[in-house]
């Protein structure tokens, strides 16, 4: 039962981070950023439940948690983009309560990591269990402050849409890039293709750099989407006067 979830969680990832790159590159609102966006929701979510069910398979709690996160992420920020300015459901009450365990747990993980004396848990640095957790509780208040107020309209919608999508690829980059195994180097030898590339591309310091450029292009989408809000306030104030 593993190799054909192995399997399907393996594609997903890999069809997940040529579609939501892909995604990134073309314009919005155009036909092929809305193709590759439906593309990167269906094996993002393809990808986070086989994760799920396979680390329930191999008692893996952390991957538990990663896969659901995973799930979350993406489906929340395809409802956002579906879904009209201020539009909500209950659905949205009873989501929050997913990141919100998460985080708690990510926290608790960090501080046993730090008490344990290797700085690790389930293999994962302190650090990252707290870095992870802290977004889960953002998230949640994030989905609050977003319930309390009726919903999110204009580039608040936009920025929520983005930061989930660009999140759930660092989720899947981080996993094919950092775990165990090299696991660049196993697929793409198993391809026949590792051969025609430098060695130089299968080392840590490039596997870094790809794991958090969505983290920078979440960077550089939130401040393009502030700074159109910025410019669209200026420009009307400009008409009015």
């Amino acid at each position: 039962m593993r190799l054909p979830l192995l399997m399907l969680h393996i594609a997903g990832g890999m069809i997940g981070m040529l579609s939501g790159t892909a995604a990134m590159i073309f314009r919005k609102g155009f036909r092929a950023h809305i193709f590759a966006g439906r593309v990167f929701v269906g094996s993002m979510l393809t990808m986070g439940v086989c994760a799920a069910w396979l680390a329930i398979l191999k008692h893996d709690p952390n991957n538990i948690g990663g896969g659901i996160l995973t799930v979350y992420l993406i489906t929340t920020a395809w409802l956002t983009a579906r879904r009209g300015d201020g539009e909500t459901s209950r659905f949205d009450w009873a989501a929050l309560l997913i990141p919100f365990a998460i985080g708690i747990l990510g926290w608790m993980n960090g501080i046993d990591a730090i008490r344990g004396g290797t700085g690790e848990k389930y293999g994962v640095p302190a650090g990252m269990h707290i870095f992870l957790g802290s977004v889960c509780l953002l998230a949640t208040a994030g989905d609050l402050r977003m319930l309390l107020n009726g919903g999110v309209s204009g580039a608040r919608r936009t920025g929520r849409h983005l930061w989930r999508m660009c999140f759930g690829l660092f989720i899947a980059a981080g996993s094919f890039f950092m775990g165990p195994g090299n696991r660049p180097l196993r697929l793409l030898t198993s391809m026949r293709i590792a051969r025609f590339l430098p060695p130089a591309f299968f080392t840590m310091s490039v596997y870094m750099v790809l794991t958090i450029l969505p983290l920078v292009l979440l960077i550089g989408w939130g401040l393009r989407v502030r700074f159109w809000k910025r410019t669209a306030m200026f420009g009307k104030q400009a008409a009015a006067g």
